[in-house]
């Protein structure tokens, strides 16, 4: 069975730059296993298949999965699976899509140029034990002094956010994996007022000991945290990546509907790809 298979970067306009993707368009009868094993064989943070949808409202659905299992949802794959269903479909001039994916229906709508999700709602806030935070203090190496604001912002993956004082501290963390294994925390920190970007993110996935590139969800949870308390406006730019040589750019904008977040997809690899 040959299917066809795209590679997008997503949050950046150059290639190489950005968070990838894998995405396999026409997915219908793959079995689960198999797009399991392909996404172990890609080895990508995130590799994702199309399907027909389900549900009546949709215009397609989409599978998400890491190395490790699948995702009830995640940012950077629903913007490069929207973008490779918009072509695969000709389908560029569509200006609001529905996505069909394990954590439901996510509204996605073009905005400035750009594909823009809709955050998704908080499924857990609230603080953090002080046991957990003494723990996730030492294997980023910081004290409480370096600590603004600390609050759980799981939207899906878990994330444990932390709002850090100092921008340059941020990025000069070296995080030691072991203390942090059973933890997806999220690192930010607020650039002075006049910067273009304003706030700096790393995204560490302790379950494997990795930091992501760019990360949508991550991002979503920010503004949906920070926003709020004040602390950031309603629309502003993160950068995200730079620390593991990428440098990803994340568009946040607040209208009446929600909280938006967007990004660049380009294209990478086009081609075929033959299951058994």
């Amino acid at each position: 069975m040959k299917l066809l298979f795209e590679q997008v970067n997503v949050f950046s306009d150059k290639k190489l730059q950005g968070n990838p993707l894998a995405v396999v368009v026409g997915a219908d009868n793959l079995t689960e296993q198999q797009m399991a094993q392909f996404a172990k064989w890609t080895n990508l943070s995130e590799t994702t298949f199309l399907l027909k949808p389900l549900h009546p409202d949709a215009d397609y659905r989409v599978r998400i999965f890491t190395p490790a299992g699948e995702l009830p949802f995640a940012g950077h794959p629903t913007l490069g699976s929207c973008y490779v269903w918009q072509k695969a479909n000709n389908q560029k001039d569509k200006t609001t899509i529905i996505q069909e994916c394990e954590a439901g229906l996510i509204t996605i709508k073009q905005l400035n140029g750009r594909l823009a999700f809709m955050a998704p709602p908080l499924a857990r806030t609230g603080d953090v034990a002080d046991d957990i935070i003494a723990t996730i203090l030492k294997g980023l190496g910081i004290t409480a002094d370096d600590v603004e604001l600390c609050q759980w912002i799981d939207n899906g993956p878990g994330w444990l956010g932390i709002l850090l004082k100092s921008v340059d501290k941020l990025l000069e963390i070296q995080p030691d994996y072991a203390p942090l294994k059973n933890y997806e925390i999220g690192l930010c920190a607020i650039y002075p007022e006049g910067n273009q970007v304003s706030l700096e993110v790393r995204g560490l996935c302790g379950s494997i000991s990795e930091e992501d590139p760019v990360t949508g969800s991550l991002n979503a949870a920010f503004a949906q945290w920070l926003i709020p308390h004040g602390k950031l406006p309603a629309n502003y730019i993160a950068r995200q990546g730079r620390c593991i040589e990428r440098d990803g750019w994340i568009y946040i904008t607040s209208d009446e509907d929600g909280i938006w977040i967007s990004g660049d997809v380009v294209d990478c690899i086009s081609g075929m790809v033959e299951f058994d």
